[in-house]
């Protein structure tokens, strides 16, 4: 492991540290399509899932099973089903998160969280405002960016399968 990588290890495990109450709430629910009560929410998602898409919390690196997912398909919020992702734009950035190069164009929102005593650029459903991750500028071409989400905030759905002609 290098040093990039124990570092962001370390980061994913002290977040697992701080209370659920410390975290900041997410966006409020009156400015997105999709909008529940806070106990809607907790009755329609896992609690890890709550704690990610409406706490902004994160999960710990290397424990998401989209970490190898490799078909065709898109990534949806597990919030509201909305696809936020491609198959095509996800990479292997060796963090621990799911990373892509770019999100679905006008499905995500973006806004500025200055939690972890730096400024970081949080990537959230632009329907449900639920939490994705973050955005960084070390991705790879064409874009430069590292979409890093947490695999616990999507749903994968697989691309139907063409039928073979006779």
């Amino acid at each position: 492991m290098n040093r990039r990588n124990v570092m962001i290890a370390g980061a994913g495990l002290l977040a697992g540290l701080f209370s659920r109450a410390q975290v900041a709430s997410a966006k409020p629910a009156s400015k997105f399509e999709v909008a529940y009560s806070d106990a809607e929410w907790k009755r329609r998602l896992a609690p890890r899932q709550y704690y990610i898409l409406r706490e902004q919390g994160t999960e710990r690196p290397f424990s998401s099973a989209l970490l190898k997912e490799k078909r065709n398909g898109v990534y949806a919020c597990a919030g509201c089903a909305l696809p936020v992702y491609r198959s095509a734009d996800k990479f292997d950035s060796g963090t621990g998160w799911p990373s892509f190069v770019r999100a679905i164009k006008g499905n995500v929102g973006t806004s500025i969280d200055k939690s972890w005593f730096m400024t970081r650029t949080e990537v959230h459903c632009r329907r449900c405002g639920g939490h994705l991750g973050h955005v960084f500028d070390d991705g790879p071409p064409p874009t430069g960016k590292r979409h890093c989400i947490n695999g616990d905030a999507l749903d994968f759905v697989a691309a139907a399968r063409k039928a073979k002609s006779s």
